[in-house]
């Protein structure tokens, strides 16, 4: 090899140890690969930075903002809730979750579909008491499997995709993958109903919930035309809720105390409900639900632009000592009180009734300047927004939901290319009010977007200075035929994603699959698949992908837990692939 091929060779590896080895975060370790490439002369800055230019990592970026107006709207949290159920075996509750969010993953990135979900499938293993650690690696591998099927599933599927179009190819059809990402999902489906039970750790430690000294009281209203109204306690899903409960249900004048499982909503009933603030949070985006306040409706703002914020009473505020109701709360500080929490202990009065004292804890929905005006002021001894809390756009979920088919269907059936219909349909749901612009900029990973970008420069590194080429000839002599040429480049793609990010798998090794196939004189399309798919079936490290890495912790998880699951199905997936792609895209 010439000296710049050695030196892209030591970056390229030098970038994979420090992802293996260290902490540091992957953007950072792949950016500062990518500037030494710049500073040492070894590729051009346009080669080098390429990739933030790429298709693929445009598209991305724009399936983020989509994912961002369905998470605004809840509308993909309120479909798979009642999916979800209250099932009574490991088996049931495992495909229940899985089967539902292998078919989302096919149709909306897959990252942000685990971000929107974890809270509600750690929330439901412990309804139905079982262990977290029994379903959410189901949940990931569910996303890494529908991520396989369609052309939109992950983005490293984009990414190839944008690496296919840079290279003059024809890109990938939106259904191309699905070919043997189908089949591979089945199998996936299959070994967690198989071997869940034996394979799967139980950690019932991640199931405890810190204790919060601040237990909020809270009303909420059963809507009469809701999902709610005539149904029971248990089967509105409001008997074991996680960090809250029940106490009371005022009905018509009447107080019901104790609150049975078989107790029927009737439609007005208002709940009283004694909990710590991430459920209270989590009660008012519950469909069939709201808040008994009537002061919440009277503020100008509609509730998707208001912030969750807390806020501590100080000595010196004015309506210490009167309630809430009597101190004109909203019209004195533009904003509602939804619950508040007293020394740990439960109030017992009404919202609108209870008497403020110095130290109460008050959890508002308030207008988003209200924080600011508030921080610097003696009414209140700490004021702080609630993170990653708004009230959720609910009246917009099916526009969202009508923006996603359109993107599908006029991707699929290629009336406008993957990027132009991604760019559309994140554009529609900023428009149409589906999310905010700010929404939207919390939503991205730009983290993310950082690490596609620099990893296009690695790639072209290997490709323009000739290392992918040395490489390539290398597999050759290992390899006695285009079949194992194959199995050998699905199974370095697998290796590489296991300790570096999928993307950046992907990137790397998409050179070396396309100059291996040129080397053979056969057709590539085998080799790019086999790319896409080594990258994404990544599910013996909780490293090599991203959804594997977020639910590690709340999991409970450790290294160990992801090799003993995830290793064997990883070798059956390489092998049915293996054997399974030539028959699909021929030689």
């Amino acid at each position: 090899m010439s000296p710049h091929a050695w030196a892209a060779t030591v970056v390229v590896v030098g970038v994979f140890a420090l992802l293996a080895a260290t902490r540091v975060p992957p953007y950072l370790s792949i950016l500062g690969g990518v500037a030494v490439l710049i500073v040492g002369g070894i590729v051009t800055p346009g080669a080098a930075l390429a990739g933030f230019s790429n298709e693929g990592m445009v598209t991305v970026a724009a399936m983020f903002v989509v994912a961002a107006g369905l998470g605004e709207t809840g509308i993909l949290a309120a479909a798979v809730r009642p999916l979800l159920g209250w099932p009574k075996r490991r088996i049931s509750a495992q495909m229940r979750l899985m089967i539902p969010v292998t078919v989302a993953s096919a149709f909306l990135n897959n990252t942000p579909i685990v971000t929107i979900l974890l809270p509600l499938v750690s929330d439901w293993s412990r309804r139905i008491h079982l262990a977290a650690s029994r379903l959410l690696i189901p949940l990931s591998y569910a996303a890494i499997l529908g991520g396989m099927c369609t052309l939109i599933g992950t983005s490293t599927n984009l990414i190839v995709h944008g690496l296919l179009i840079e290279s003059g190819r024809a890109g990938m059809g939106f259904f191309d993958v699905a070919r043997v990402g189908v089949p591979c999902a089945l199998i996936g489906l299959a070994y967690v109903g198989l071997f869940g039970r034996v394979l799967l750790p139980e950690h019932r430690h991640a199931l405890r919930q810190l204790e919060d000294p601040r237990e909020y009281t809270l009303e909420m209203v059963v809507e009469a035309d809701g999902p709610l109204a005539g149904r029971t306690i248990a089967e509105a899903g409001l008997r074991h809720l996680p960090g809250a409960f029940l106490a009371e249900i005022h009905r018509g004048g009447h107080v019901i105390p104790a609150v049975g499982p078989q107790e029927r909503l009737e439609p007005g009933d208002q709940l009283v409900f004694v909990g710590v603030v991430d459920s209270m949070v989590d009660l008012q985006r519950t469909p069939g639900l709201r808040p008994a306040t009537r002061q919440l409706f009277k503020l100008d703002v509609p509730r998707a632009e208001r912030w969750f914020v807390e806020a501590v009473v100080s000595r010196t505020n004015p309506l210490v000592g009167r309630t809430i109701r009597e101190g004109r709360f909203r019209s004195r500080y533009g904003a509602v009180v939804i619950g508040v929490a007293r020394q740990g202990r439960r109030i017992e009065a009404r919202i609108g009734d209870i008497v403020l004292e110095p130290g109460d804890v008050l959890l508002l929905e308030a207008l988003p300047a209200f924080v600011d005006q508030q921080r610097n002021s003696t009414d209140f001894y700490l004021v702080s927004r609630v993170e990653d809390a708004t009230p959720l756009r609910r009246e917009r979920g099916w526009v969202a939901l009508g923006i996603l088919v359109a993107m599908v269907v006029l991707a699929a059936t290629r009336v406008l290319t993957m990027l132009q219909a991604g760019v559309a349909a994140a554009a529609a749901m900023l428009l149409t009010r589906c999310c905010s612009e700010e929404a939207a900029r919390r939503r991205v990973d730009w983290q993310l977007l950082l690490a596609i970008a620099g990893s296009f420069g690695l790639g072209n590194a290997l490709m323009e200075t000739g290392a992918a080429d040395h490489v390539a000839q290398s597999l050759l002599r290992l390899a006695d035929g285009p079949g194992a040429a194959l199995g050998l480049v699905l199974a370095v793609t697998m290796a590489v994603a296991l300790v570096v990010t999928s993307n950046a798998a992907a990137v790397v090794v998409f050179p070396i699959a396309t100059t291996t196939a040129a080397r053979l004189g056969v057709s590539e399309w085998p080799f790019v698949m086999a790319v896409v798919l080594g990258a994404t079936a990544s599910f013996a490290s909780p490293l090599g992908y991203q959804t594997n890495l977020m639910v590690f912790g709340p999991g409970g998880y450790r290294v160990r837990d992801f090799v003993r699951f995830g290793l064997p199905l990883t070798v059956i997936v390489w092998a049915f692939a293996t054997w399974w792609i030539p028959r699909v895209w021929p030689w």
